[in-house]
């Protein structure tokens, strides 16, 4: 059986890239020892890859008070919501290594209210899980509620941002047909 390709668009040659664009993916490539398929597809659009990566950055590497583990089972919870194959994999591998834990990133894709994580934790996903699907929905008791879980606004804000921005997210890897690399599955297992 051929390998399908990682993406329905073009996939630019390294070569062919901008240099900043080049330079990202190689040091990506030297941390994580493969390059995640999403860098690919996305330098597909130089611009939108900047900016992607940008705004990704600003909320997954920020200092805060929510972990980056649970940064990740937002990711996790929301992308299984959308149906994203790409992200639940990719960051389900991130989540496994962050939080030390092999069954984790499972256990929130298939149902995080059974999954081994504190009422704190569900409280944010079902709070994410609500931004993900009914925005429109959220009301200030669900502020109230995390509030009472001590999450701060800007915490509030995160997880909102969070789930935001992997719905585009979700989306652009649906819509693209972005294969997850196989790498993803076996990380973090041991």
């Amino acid at each position: 059986m051929a390998i399908p390709p990682i993406s329905r668009f073009p996939v630019p040659k390294p070569s062919d890239l901008p240099d900043d664009v080049a330079a990202r993916i190689k040091e990506v490539q030297k941390n994580a020892g493969f390059v995640p398929n999403v860098f690919l597809v996305l330098a597909h659009r130089p611009e939108e890859f900047r900016a992607f990566f940008a705004y990704h950055d600003a909320l997954m590497d920020k200092p805060g008070n929510l972990t980056k583990a649970e940064r990740e089972m937002i990711v996790v919870a929301t992308s299984n919501a959308n149906q994203c194959q790409y992200c639940v994999i990719a960051h389900g591998a991130i989540l496994r290594v962050r939080a030390k834990n092999p069954r984790i990133a499972d256990q929130i894709a298939v149902n995080y209210r059974k999954a081994d994580i504190d009422e704190r934790q569900k409280a944010m996903l079902d709070f994410a899980m609500k931004v993900s699907a009914h925005a429109y929905e959220v009301e200030e008791r669900d502020i109230e509620t995390l509030a009472l879980y001590g999450f701060s606004e800007e915490d509030i804000w995160d997880v909102m941002a969070i789930a935001a921005f992997f719905g585009m997210s979700n989306r652009l890897a649906n819509v693209t047909n972005m294969r997850p690399n196989d790498e993803f599955f076996s990380l973090g297992r041991n």
